[in-house]
């Protein structure tokens, strides 16, 4: 059997584990909120029309800041639709996803809807099809305490305190030619600098994210970011960054080294700002919202055109992808890069919750169940806190055809020194053998393991569906710790996470 080792020591932090980094992705598109999140008549609908099964599934995951209404829904998006009377409310097509859009559920229906699954709301502007002005009056009618009209028909609206939105991202993927209002990054740039102004103006307490490439792969990546930063530098705090992973052609091996691809994007949007923020002699740093990242087979996904001038559905179904064993532990590698950027990741939004490329998945008037990459976020969002801790590790690598040798296992682990509380995460990616981890664990000082979860199926491409929603579930892992080594087997394509306490 071949032997990985590694060391934790907490004297060496990456950074604060930020609560954010576990947000999540909420957009009016396909199934996702009409017939997900929202299904009047249901069994287990509530007084509002949200689904209790639902709810508890989502606070079970331990989403934090959930980013709404998009997306690319968002740049051809009305707020003023989405509040008052749901009667008067107007019916819109939805130009991104080609589907017709309700209303039914809008700002305040959501606000509701995060109050009950114990999450903080992040808004998205539209500056595609508008531009400052709108800004300002959203942001006007969700913060303002009152004295204003907006204000006041948020009161009258049926919400006397402010919804006191605190992370606001100034558009969605405004490189990408698909985006209603693309633009180049110097006339993008200019914009979202005046609406970051002004909306500063208006509340200074706000935190604000700038659109970056919407992908690595785009061709003005790099150049994107430092354009747009050189025009906001000084006015936003964080920069967005969005990617999405799938197997191509079987290559299994690049697939499951995914995360060197987050890695490298990371690193690169990290270098060029602050190659921004040194020409310009700032002392100030720019953090990264990764605020959409996922697997999502994006190959799979059939033409949404409509195919005459009334094809226009309600909910249709749409990126309802079936996830895999194999994919929830490339899914579990994303979380481990997030966490190892933990010192310039300031936020994180999984895209997206329920249906649509989502961990939770369910059927109109029937169940809800777990999907694969269900248990890796909930896990890693239960047990991840305190700081970041980089490990040093020592493994046998593997060729990809994409990204030359990689570490067959790829780690990261948390300790909070208040609690003495740790916790490892842990990935192999050999596709054939078992593997030996030893895991120097004397830093910690004496610790017993509390649990220790391996998500792992001897067939990677089983799936959890709706005749079989619990095919794929993690199991527990056998572990010992003798004289400050903790010794674990890993089966091949696997996911764990280990959580240990301070003894005495």
């Amino acid at each position: 059997m071949t032997v990985a080792r590694l060391t934790v020591d907490p004297r060496f932090p990456i950074g604060a584990v930020r609560r954010r980094l576990f947000g999540g992705f909420v957009e009016h598109l396909g199934r996702h909120v009409y017939d997900g999140i929202y299904e009047p008549g249901h069994p287990e609908a509530d007084d509002q029309g949200f689904r209790r099964d639902v709810l508890e599934l989502v606070r079970e995951l331990g989403v934090s800041t959930i980013r709404y209404p998009g997306g690319n829904f968002v740049s051809g998006f009305r707020w003023e639709d989405s509040v008052g009377p749901r009667e008067q409310r107007p019916r819109r097509l939805d130009l991104a996803w080609h589907s017709t859009e309700t209303n039914e559920v809008g700002l305040h229906e959501f606000s509701d809807w995060l109050d009950k699954a114990g999450s903080d709301l992040m808004l998205a502007v539209n500056l595609g099809t508008r531009g400052v002005l709108e800004a300002l009056d959203l942001l006007e009618y969700s913060n303002v305490p009152g004295g204003t009209t907006l204000s006041q028909q948020r009161i009258d609206n049926g919400r006397a305190e402010p919804f006191g939105v605190q992370v606001w991202c100034l558009g969605n993927e405004m490189d990408g030619p698909w985006q209603l209002g693309h633009r180049s990054a110097d006339d993008y740039g200019k914009i979202a600098s005046q609406t970051a102004k002004g909306m500063r103006q208006l509340d200074p307490s706000i935190e604000l994210v700038v659109c970056g490439s919407s992908g690595a792969q785009m061709p003005t990546f790099g150049e994107w970011e430092r354009v747009v930063l050189e025009h906001t530098y000084d006015d936003v705090d964080m920069i967005s960054c969005h990617a999405y992973y799938q197997e191509h052609d079987g290559d299994i091996d690049s697939f499951l080294a995914s995360s060197v691809d987050m890695d490298r994007f990371i690193e690169a949007v990290v270098a060029t700002a602050d190659h921004v923020g040194a020409v310009r002699g700032s002392a100030k740093k720019i953090d990264i919202s990764f605020d959409e990242w996922n697997v999502w087979y994006i190959d799979r996904v059939a033409s949404v055109k409509p195919t005459a001038i009334d094809d226009w559905p309600v909910a249709p179904r749409l990126l309802e992808d079936v996830y895999s064993a194999l994919d929830a532990v490339v899914f579990g590698s994303l979380l481990i890069s997030l966490l190892t950027h933990a010192d310039r990741v300031a936020s994180a939004s999984l895209a997206q919750l329920v249906n649509v490329i989502a961990p939770i998945m369910t059927e109109p008037g029937g169940p809800s169940w777990r999907q694969t990459t269900f248990f890796p976020f909930a896990i890693t969002s239960r047990l991840a806190q305190g700081d970041a801790v980089r490990l040093q590790v020592e493994s046998p690598l593997i060729e990809t055809a994409k990204f030359g040798a990689v570490p067959a296992v790829d780690a990261v682990a948390t300790h909070d020194a208040e609690t003495g509380a740790s916790a490892i995460f842990l990935v192999h990616r050999g596709r054939t053998d078992e593997i030996e981890l030893q895991i120097d664990v004397a830093g910690l000082e004496d610790v017993e393991v509390v649990e220790a979860h391996v998500l792992h199926d001897d067939d990677p491409y089983a799936r959890n569906t709706l005749e079989d929603p619990e095919r794929v579930q993690p199991r527990t892992l056998e572990t010992r710790v003798v004289d400050g080594i903790l010794h674990v087997t890993l089966p091949p394509v696997a996911w764990a996470a280990l959580s240990l306490r301070r003894l005495g």
